[in-house]
């Protein structure tokens, strides 16, 4: 067997084995499909196909799973990775390398490179990073792919791209370590696509056929993995640490191997189970509650329905025609001084409503949705104080079950993203301190859930430090604020708050005061 047909063989083996582990799951993503994302209805399984514009919504009734959907991934944008702030710095485990502030400046400088290609055009993070949480809380499992950006030419540029890839084409494998570390991703193109992306190299059948016909699809499968043979001292596809190959599924043939310095896909599960490598989604906890809400709302419309057209009860004799039309007139309705017409009881329909809201309240809570109700209901003017100890108690309400993200798909990505731009010759000069420590750097998160978390700390400076003050009013003795170093505090609550460090005097400026 040569080496490209042992590559075939290879890659067609693992995708087998992989579609079998990942069977049950499919079920039960295409079950959630049905209620909360019509759209990706029959898109689990190798070799489904979608006619354009097919219609999915046909099984549901009830739109409220679909719209506790578009609200949770809106929750965990604005919790997470909001656009209007800055949601991470970068900085080093070393206490002696941040106390340099060329080191400081280097690091918010490379942070500021990040952000900038991270959120250019050409990038398209905004949009695919919705998809990746729609993905976590219907599916539990989201995968972004991120690489350096191509024109329309397919020429690669200076930038940034990201691709959230479907979960029906992606079929995962995990090392010992329980972290992603390889992918086998099944997709289709058509035949004049595909001798627009592999050119010289796509196979000879295809081409064949796309002079017969250019919008024939194929599939086709890429396949990535920890190269066992992996050589640092060689430049070619060997010298990288992750191997890449792309195969076509539909003729069977090899078309290219590849590699990469790092792992191309943050990949990351909202609550992992024991023994599964695919995540838990939130709405997949709560699909009886779907189920029963949809079979509730077709109950409420079929009442609904009646009480709006009622059925009619008349008398059986065989001769009175009814007309039911405005400003009609039906002789003999009227006999004996009673109508000679009733209506059939339809039942009660607020109980359906009661029934409803109790299932709709259960979607609500595994979307984090009514969470933020907990803020909106009270009309009062909050305090500073108050509100720092409200966001604190939302911190510790949802760190649990969102802070994964910053370990298994955020922390992942910006390393990927510092390298591709390194790669790129992009990042600024770096200081000797910085390379001296290799292997030191760390991302520090931002975000509001970030200080959610962290919002503790503050809440319990300003209650240290209200109570300090009120002992010096009662006492005129300022010795109680002795205990606070504000040199030391100062700078950490700004941190904490997410204030630059190019906000910050240096030490020559502060002596100089």
């Amino acid at each position: 067997m040569d080496y490209e047909a042992k590559i075939v063989a290879e890659c067609n083996a693992e995708f087998a084995q992989l579609q079998t582990y990942r069977a049950l799951f499919a079920e039960q993503w295409d079950e959630v499909a049905q209620l909360a994302d019509p759209p990706s209805r029959n898109t689990f399984y190798y070799g489904n196909y979608n006619f354009p514009g097919q219609k999915k919504s046909d099984r549901q009734v009830d739109a409220s799973a679909m719209q506790a959907l578009d609200r949770f991934a809106s929750i965990l944008d604005s919790l997470l990775t909001p656009r209007n702030m800055t949601w991470h710095m970068l900085g080093s485990e070393s206490d002696y390398v941040m106390k340099n502030r060329d080191a400081r400046l280097w690091f918010e400088a490379a942070n500021r490179l990040v952000f900038k290609y991270r959120y250019a055009p050409i990038g398209n993070f905004s949009a695919q990073n919705q998809n990746i949480y729609k993905h976590l809380g219907a599916y539990g499992t989201g995968n972004m792919f991120v690489d350096q950006a191509c024109n329309e030419a397919g020429v690669k540029v200076q930038g940034l791209r990201y691709k959230s890839l479907p979960l029906g084409e992606m079929f995962l494998r995990e090392n010992h370590q329980n972290l992603i570390n390889g992918f086998c991703r099944w997709y289709r193109m058509t035949a004049s696509q595909a001798i627009d992306t592999f050119k010289e190299k796509a196979p000879a059948k295809m081409v064949e056929q796309a002079a017969k016909s250019a919008q024939m699809p194929f599939d086709f499968l890429h396949r990535v993995c920890p190269r066992n043979d992996h050589d640092p001292r060689r430049l070619d596809a060997k010298g990288k640490p992750y191997a890449s190959y792309n195969i076509c599924l539909t003729t069977n043939e090899f078309i290219s191997e590849g590699g990469y310095n790092q792992f191309p896909l943050a990949s990351s599960r909202y609550i992992q189970r024991p023994g599964e490598v695919y995540g838990f989604g939130a709405l997949m906890g709560v699909l009886p509650s779907m189920k029963t809400l949809n079979a509730q709302k077709r109950d409420f419309l079929t009442q609904g329905h009646r009480a709006a057209s009622p059925v009619y009860l008349v008398e059986d004799d065989g001769i009175m025609s009814w007309n039911f039309r405005p400003d009609a007139i039906n002789s003999g309705g009227w006999k004996d001084g009673k109508p000679t017409v009733g209506i059939l009881p339809t039942g009660e329909i607020q109980i359906s409503k009661e029934m409803m809201a109790e299932e709709k309240a259960i979607i609500d809570g595994a979307c984090l949705v009514d969470l933020f109700k907990i803020l909106l209901s009270d009309p009062k003017v909050f305090s500073a104080t108050q509100v720092v100890e409200m966001i604190s108690q939302r911190g510790i309400l949802i760190a649990p079950v969102v802070g994964r993200q910053q370990s298994e798909y955020l922390g992942p990505m910006v390393v990927r993203e510092l390298a591709l731009l390194e790669d790129m010759r992009l990042l600024p000069p770096m200081p000797g301190i910085i390379r001296e420590a290799r292997g030191s750097g760390q991302i520090m998160y931002t975000s509001p859930l970030a200080r959610d978390m962290r919002a503790q700390e503050v809440a319990g400076f300003n209650r240290t430090l209200e109570t300090a003050l009120s002992v010096v009013n009662a006492t005129q003795d300022p010795g109680a604020l002795d205990t606070f170093d504000f040199d030391v505090i100062i700078p950490s609550v700004g941190q904490i708050n997410g204030m630059p460090e190019s906000w910050t005097a240096s030490q020559e400026k502060i002596a100089a005061k």
